[in-house]
């Protein structure tokens, strides 16, 4: 009934009467309404965000484990050089011992010869000893410990006498001595369970002798030829069992977060599809709660894209941000956690190159908002606009009318893609300059890394470590842009889903007493009632009064426009009346339930309404226990039964775009449809406007039938269907102006007599 007044908003596809947006800005209490709307789904969201936050910070841990590998694999490919520089020192020990074991053995046997307390030559033994410890130091460290090591030696052969030492002599003075002495300052000694002989000793002081520790290549020629126990203490070599832990470790740490991740967004896409569904179903039972006046300003196209565009789009976005963003932070944070622990100047580094991310993320997100919201909003202008259109595609083909109706979907198509192209342009710029910064990164890191590492104090492990946190750094930055752009697009679309959730509904009547329609004898009462429809300065109904006795047949006749569907949709409590009372048996229908008000009456209206089910589905619409004798009885009534059982199915035959019924034959399954329901009262809205006469004849005569012992309004143009009304009642311009029988308004030759009398003039 709802469209059928004159004073209603513009509809059709030339017109629609307010698109529903929901101003240019995305309303910022609709995060709150929809964690409230989700707190059921609260425990199953909290344990995806718990998979989400220990899958990340399993994946913050490899970059730990990467480094420790690098390590492990440089310490494996370069020789020893701690080894080595321990060999040197038990070596250089080694002979400090011998010689000062010599000087006092040399010493005693003077003293005992009577001798004089010389130790020249035992102190000349000690220095060249001394000599060739320091040597050796040198070559072997190869750093600034080498002078450490001549030091210590060198101070370490005075100590056999108080005598001066001469200058050190070379190796050539220990190759000069006798083979005893040498055998006695060159003994055998034992590093890490390897013995290292005398011989191997003399051949490793002659290397580093005669090394030139400038020369890189030399030196690293030297290590080959080195003696074999000193060789297997130093040579490189890879510790597989460690680089095989560390590796399982990796492995099993990111085979664990990749399972948390696949339960996270199983779970979410869980979570956001119930929501849709629910969202979907309360939209739906909203609709029955809302007056008639609501849809009357909001297209039906824009109703329909509320239902399916933006509650898809946002479950869709909701998917995609929520368990994202909450990664994205964690490894965000992460990340720099774990970045600042492991090198300050690297973090530095990284950490400047980001900032401008940031700076420009929060720019172009709060730039972006209300063209996501604009798009929402044109998207339901432009699903009613072809709505309409495809509906009334018929009279717009009549009237020529197909370049306009083009002309205002291309207008409205421009505002769409005006609006998306913006916001989707905006929140793609977030990408590339993500992608930008995350590379300025890789560079700032590696410079400061290269020269961290040439002045040694990092390896290259830490470096490798850093690269991969950088990566963690920076990419967070898109996936935290990406869900900021899926959350503008959520928060459009759960704008306008709220924005109908928490439109204004009518009363709640639950606690109103219940009438049955079996106890209701059919009386009905206007008194003085009063309506007009919202947003209008101009009365409809000024001031209605009649009284219709149980059973009595009504007709309500007058020109369009003078308030005669409205007077049914106000008995049907469809609209509020703004003063007065409509009583039947003497009740209030304010003071009854709407339900129990709309089971009173069967309508018949003359825009007939059949959905896609079969043909009984159809006439027994929300009846049960209708028997097929019923049913056939009623079609028979309005001459339906022939046509029906001629169809393939029969009364099974599903009524879609395959099977044509024309507007006569729906209008005769509506008035079965009637009849089958049965029901206190009766409702007849130009009824049988769409049959032929011979048929019309034969519906007034099941009508008739139908309408014995009920009391019937009837709304009727063709005053020749409601001749044999009990009651006429003559409306114009919202007042009734004469009432009586059919005999007595021609008797009167008032304006009745002028409306009857044009209809059947030559």
């Amino acid at each position: 009934m709802a469209g059928m007044h004159g004073s209603s908003a513009p509809r059709g596809p030339m017109g629609h009467g307010g698109r529903g947006a929901a101003g240019q800005r995305i309303d910022r209490g609709t995060w709150g309404k929809l964690l409230k709307y989700c707190r059921r789904f609260v425990p199953a969201v909290a344990v995806a965000l718990v998979c989400a936050m220990v899958g990340t910070v399993l994946t913050l841990l490899g970059p730990n484990m990467l480094s420790d590998i690098t390590d492990a694999v440089q310490d494996g490919i370069a020789p020893d050089t701690d080894k080595l520089e321990q060999v040197v020192e038990v070596v250089t020990g080694n002979i400090e011992a011998n010689a000062e074991a010599m000087a006092r053995q040399q010493a005693a046997t003077l003293a005992a010869a009577g001798a004089p307390a010389s130790t020249g030559d035992a102190a000349a033994m000690a220095a060249a000893t001394a000599g060739d410890a320091a040597a050796m130091a040198a070559a072997g460290t190869g750093t600034s410990d080498a002078a450490g090591a001549a030091a210590t030696v060198g101070e370490a052969a005075p100590t056999a006498s108080s005598a001066e030492a001469p200058a050190a002599p070379s190796l050539d003075d220990l190759a000069s001595m006798p083979a005893e002495a040498r055998e006695a300052l060159l003994t055998d000694v034992e590093v890490d369970g390897v013995t290292i002989t005398g011989a191997d000793q003399r051949k490793l002081l002659d290397i580093f002798a005669n090394l030139d520790m400038d020369d890189t290549e030399a030196a690293m020629a030297a290590l080959d030829e080195l003696p074999a126990s000193v060789k297997s203490l130093v040579e490189p070599g890879i510790d597989m069992d460690l680089l095989a832990r560390i590796s399982l470790t990796l492995v099993s740490f990111y085979a664990a977060s990749y399972i948390l991740t696949v339960v996270q967004g199983w779970i979410m896409t869980t979570v956001t599809q119930r929501i849709g569904r629910s969202m979907r179903a309360d939209i739906s039972a909203k609709i029955n709660r809302l007056p008639m006046s609501y849809f009357n300003a909001v297209p039906t196209g824009d109703i329909l894209s509320r239902i399916t565009n933006d509650v898809d789009m946002l479950g869709q976005s909701l998917n995609q941000s929520v368990g994202s963003l909450l990664s994205a932070v964690v490894l965000f944070f992460g990340s720099l956690f774990m970045m600042i622990t492991t090198n300050g100047w690297m973090t530095l580094a990284a950490v400047g190159a980001s900032l401008l991310g940031f700076a420009l993320m929060m720019g172009i997100m709060d730039r972006s908002q209300k063209y996501f919201l604009r798009q929402q909003s044109a998207l339901g202008a432009l699903s009613g606009h072809i709505e309409e259109s495809y509906t009334g595609h018929s009279v717009i083909a009549a009237y020529n009318a197909e370049d306009r109706v083009r002309a205002e979907f291309d207008r409205m198509n421009g505002e769409l893609v005006s609006a998306g192209f913006r916001a989707q342009c905006l929140s793609g710029l977030m990408m590339p300059i993500m992608m930008f910064i995350g590379n300025f990164g890789y560079v700032a890191v590696c410079v400061v890394g290269g020269a961290l590492a040439l002045d040694g104090q990092i390896g290259f492990g830490v470096i490798v470590a850093f690269m991969l946190y950088v990566r963690y750094f920076t990419q967070p930055l898109s996936q935290i842009a990406q869900g900021v752009q899926a959350l503008q697009s959520a928060g459009a679309a759960g704008t306008r889903v709220f924005e109908f959730l928490e439109a204004p509904e009518m009363a709640d009547e639950s606690a109103k007493p219940v009438r049955h329609a079996r106890d209701v004898r059919g009386e009905v009462e206007f008194d003085h009632v009063r309506f007009t429809y919202a947003g209008s300065d101009k009365p409809v109904i000024k001031d209605f009064s009649a009284h219709a006795l149980p059973g009595q047949k009504v007709a309500i006749v007058g020109p369009t426009g003078a308030g005669k569907t409205t007077m049914v949709n106000l008995l049907m409590r469809f609209f509020e009346i703004d003063g007065g009372q409509i009583r039947i048996d003497g009740v209030p229908t304010s003071e009854m339930r709407r339900e129990d008000v709309h089971a009173l009456f069967c309508m018949v209206l003359q825009d007939t309404w059949l959905f896609e089910g079969t043909i009984r589905e159809n006439l027994v619409y929300c009846d049960e226990g209708v028997s097929d004798e019923d049913m056939q009885r009623a079609c028979r009534a309005v001459g339906l039964d022939h046509f029906i059982r001629s169809l393939p199915h029969g009364y099974d035959t599903v009524l879609n775009d395959q099977v044509n019924l024309s507007q006569g034959q729906k209008q005769q399954m509506t008035i079965a449809r009637a009849m089958i329901a049965d029901k206190p009262m009766l409702i007849l809205d130009e009824a049988t406007s769409n049959v032929d006469t011979r048929t019309e004849l034969k519906i007034q005569q099941a009508m008739d039938e139908l309408m014995r012992g009920r009391t019937s309004f009837v709304i009727a143009h063709r005053l020749s269907t409601i001749r044999n009304a009990d009651l006429i009642l003559v409306m114009k311009e919202g007042d009734i102006i004469e009432s009586g029988t059919h005999n007595e308004l021609l008797a009167a030759g008032g304006f009745y007599a002028d409306l009857y009398n044009s209809q059947f003039a030559e």
